[in-house]
């Protein structure tokens, strides 16, 4: 119930703000876990990603977050869970699975800080999908967050990664520079018009 107000007032805000285009909605599956891997340009893109979605998008959020009053609870409500800094616990690993196995939405930024450019790709994305079994869907946010000026979102096809299923660790690269390519062909695609 909170996450529906808070996505409305979200909608709403950004209509107003930060116009978005949303392309290619259809290729996000309507269920089943779906891992929804973006570029991380800034703080507001794990909300740019998921508001126009119908199904809730759950993310890894710092655990210090947690800890600041309201904010915590409120984030918790929201569907984030908590990640340690320095490292992925093995908790917040098994939150992740647990999460895509049970047929939910994750949005994570295989980037791992954010950056304007390719950046270093982590191999975190790479392994929840690979042994979570959940569709992976890249996604490619567009533009800049200028007040009033357009944003576009594009979701693409969900990427087929069974020839590494089984490989093991050393796929993890292979399967990360995948992602990654297919984000930044879509980050070229999707350039906003000015309108």
């Amino acid at each position: 119930m909170i996450y529906v107000f808070c996505r409305g007032l979200l909608r709403l805000i950004y209509a107003i703000v930060f116009p978005l285009k949303i392309v290619g909605e259809e290729n996000v599956p309507k269920e089943g876990g779906v891992l929804l891997c973006a570029n991380h340009i800034s703080l507001l893109d794990p909300m740019t990603i998921g508001i126009k979605l119908d199904r809730q998008v759950k993310y890894m959020a710092k655990a210090e977050l947690f800890e600041v009053p309201v904010l915590g609870w409120l984030i918790n409500k929201l569907g984030a869970f908590p990640v340690k800094r320095g490292g992925v616990s093995k908790e917040s690993i098994k939150t992740a699975l647990n999460t895509l196995r049970s047929g939910n939405v994750m949005g994570i930024f295989p980037e791992g800080t954010r950056n304007s450019d390719a950046g270093v790709a982590k191999k975190g994305a790479a392994s929840f999908a690979l042994r979570s079994g959940a569709a992976v869907v890249p996604a490619a946010i567009v533009g800049e967050y200028k007040p009033f000026r357009r944003m576009v979102v594009v979701y693409g096809a969900p990427i087929d990664l069974s020839q590494f299923v089984g490989a093991g660790s050393e796929s993890l690269e292979a399967v990360t520079d995948v992602i990654m390519e297919r984000i930044n062909e879509m980050k070229k695609s999707g350039i906003p018009t000015v309108s």
